[in-house]
């Protein structure tokens, strides 16, 4: 006979957002707004910046964090009406063709070259653009060099994404059919525990963050994230949020898949290091052995599934994997540039 599962002491929906404190006149009219300490207005066109200042304008990034997030778990003291305002999806919409644009130029020359050498192989172009480098990279500097109070930056710069582990990627089974559909299935039920609470992915993450003495609150530490992070943060939101973007989803989804395991062994190496113990190491433990998996599931079942059904979308697919990978180099080089100047590399120290 199967025990019963008692009533779980945990809250049955994520944490909302704290409201963050805004950055420039665009993100406070909007906090204003949806907080009820401005009347509803339509919004005027905002000045923009040029790519690629776009992807480290505060403002900007906040902006598109907090638009977002009324469609994830909410912000406290907002009202969950917003979600589907038209002023402030009309507003969404223009910083997202900005946005856009800042994300294809990032990508383009990484797209260019993967569809000149593997033409529409779209399997060996992934392997190739996330085949791993001989440089040590971030996770090099984390498993050798790092202190503690660097990898307590490198976890918040991580927070906001990894403690809603899987969610954004999820939007893409409802639009997938077939063997597709099914491997993003099996790969997002291992990032979710199995079902199993205790082993989801985001519940490993936060034990990481108690044992280095963080926060493990959700979104605790936006007002420290730079524009950089929020970028990437705010990229996987904008292709998930629109089906018309869901190859590059998928393509996100297997740069991700695909360059998780070697980083994620460093990184425990580098904790390990350092005197924690599993309650921080279990997090990246868990990720050499189950991306191992999942990346043969996601470049061949899922992407190359889903490209034999709809070969145009091989473009979509590699500028997601290249936007992801190039967004993650430049959290990565700002935190490494930030810390070789003995600087914090968030907007204010821990």
């Amino acid at each position: 006979m199967t025990a019963l599962r008692h009533p779980s002491r945990h809250p049955r929906t994520i944490e909302p957002m704290p409201e963050p404190q805004a950055r420039g006149p665009l993100s406070a009219a909007v906090l204003d707004v949806v907080t009820g300490r401005s009347l509803p207005r339509e919004f005027p066109a905002p000045p923009l910046p040029d790519a690629p200042d776009v992807l480290t304008d505060d403002d900007l990034q906040l902006t598109l964090t907090v638009l977002y997030e009324l469609h994830l778990a909410g912000i406290v003291g907002v009202d969950a009406s917003w979600e589907w305002d038209p002023a402030l999806l009309a507003l969404r919409r223009r910083l997202e063709a900005v946005f856009d644009g800042a994300l294809h130029a990032l990508s383009h020359s990484a797209v260019t070259t993967a569809r000149t050498e593997f033409g529409d192989d779209v399997a060996a172009a992934l392997w190739d653009m996330t085949a791993p480098t001989t440089t040590p990279g971030l996770s090099g500097f984390l498993a050798h060099d790092a202190d503690p109070e660097q990898f307590r930056e490198f976890l918040v710069h991580r927070s906001l994404n990894q403690l809603r582990e899987a969610d954004v990627h999820t939007w893409g089974i409802p639009r997938l059919q077939g063997p597709p559909k099914a491997a993003l299935v099996e790969i997002q039920s291992d990032e979710y525990g199995g079902g199993r609470y205790e082993h989801m992915h985001a519940r490993l993450f936060a034990n990481t963050m108690r044992a280095l003495g963080l926060s493990p609150g959700y979104a605790h530490y936006v007002d420290a994230t730079p524009a950089v992070t929020l970028s990437s943060l705010n990229a996987l939101s904008y292709f998930g949020f629109h089906r018309r973007l869901l190859p590059a989803l998928i393509g996100h989804l297997c740069a991700v898949e695909t360059t998780s395991a070697l980083p994620a062994k460093k990184i425990a190496a580098g904790l390990s290091r350092l005197g924690y113990g599993s309650d921080a190491t279990t997090f990246f433990d868990v990720h050499v052995e189950a991306d191992s998996a999942h990346e043969q599931i996601a470049v061949r079942e899922l992407a190359g599934g889903f490209v034999a059904g709809a070969p145009d979308s091989l473009d979509g697919v590699l500028f997601g994997a290249a936007t992801c990978l190039g967004l993650d180099d430049l959290v990565g080089e700002h935190m490494l540039r930030s810390w070789s100047g003995s600087e914090s590399s968030l907007r204010r120290p821990l």
